[in-house]
């Protein structure tokens, strides 16, 4: 799949077929509408592609209200090609963008640049000045301008229509279960393995520290976690924790990450962890000798938990 963040640049001999958002987690009802895309694609022989922002656009739009990502744009593009889109396209958010009106929008954007030929939406689906066209008013422009429009109904989980702010929330509450629910997937934290304060290997759980890469990654309640992650091609389960590490005193959070039956050097290497559960919240022990009781007992319910996976 290739990623144009250049959207002036993007260029198609067929004619697209487009869906548009910020994607953000690539939850089951994004994958309905990227599968419904791909496959209508197929069927009629346009291209399949994905108009998406950056930055996400509350920033600009709500500059001090927190904007946790629940996938950085690199996992979303992952999880994108996965389902067998061929491009996305990038298009820069800005105030002067979100001052175009609906109609510029859709010849500027939709028609010029993407060569559209049907775009397929969510139910609630918005655009142009202040959001204020729906899908009304995209089928009337789809008349002027020669597209179609398709809409989708929410996709539901037990009822409940899922969403990316649903999902945060669930985050927030460190229900891991709730949040591969809604997403299809395990949620991911991806970063670089940095240095730590070594009070691990002290008791036998040495951990690698993991710097996430982007500012924005939503990280979820503190915590213990069952995860699993993939080393030189092997599948690991491991034990992580969010937290500021109170045994020790410590004072800024971290993320720390025991891997179960890895004793190779992680420093400076990239790491994606993918979170199983949450199995206890973070304690303050009397002793390092307390806590190593407990991650004893913590390793004992993630390898009986998760016995399936190989390690």
């Amino acid at each position: 799949m290739s990623i144009i963040r250049d959207s002036a640049s993007f260029s198609s001999p067929k004619k697209t077929i487009v869906t548009v958002g910020t994607f953000d987690g690539v939850h089951l009802g994004h994958q309905e509408i990227i599968t419904q895309v791909v496959a209508s694609a197929k069927r009629k022989d346009y291209t399949p592609v994905l108009l998406t922002f950056e930055p996400h656009p509350r920033k600009v739009l709500q500059p001090n209200a927190p904007m946790p990502l629940i996938q950085t744009l690199e996992e979303r593009a992952a999880s994108l090609a996965a389902l067998g889109l061929e491009h996305m396209v990038v298009h820069p958010f800005t105030k002067d963008f979100s001052q175009l009106s609906a109609q510029e929008y859709v010849e500027t954007i939709l028609v010029d640049m993407l060569n559209i030929k049907e775009i397929v939406i969510g139910h609630n689906h918005r655009f142009g000045k202040n959001r204020a066209a729906a899908v009304e008013d995209l089928e009337h422009y789809g008349n002027i301008y020669d597209f179609t429009v398709t809409q989708i109904s929410a996709q539901q989980l037990n009822n409940i229509s899922i969403s990316s702010t649903k999902i945060r929330a669930a985050l927030a509450a460190g229900d891991i279960e709730r949040t591969n629910a809604y997403l299809g997937h395990p949620f991911t934290l991806t970063g670089t393995v940095v240095a730590g304060q070594k009070k691990g290997r002290t008791i036998g759980f040495p951990t690698a520290n993991i710097a996430v890469n982007h500012p924005d990654k939503i990280v979820p309640k503190k915590g213990v976690y069952a995860v699993h992650l993939t080393l030189e091609k092997k599948l690991y389960l491991g034990m992580m924790n969010i937290g500021t590490n109170p045994t020790v005193n410590g004072q800024d959070q971290s993320i720390e990450v025991h891997v179960l039956g890895w004793s190779g050097d992680l420093y400076d290497k990239p790491l994606q962890v993918a979170l199983l559960d949450r199995i206890r919240n973070e304690v303050k022990f009397d002793s390092m000798e307390a806590l190593q009781q407990q991650l004893e007992k913590d390793k004992e319910l993630i390898l009986t938990k998760h016995k399936t996976l190989p390690l």
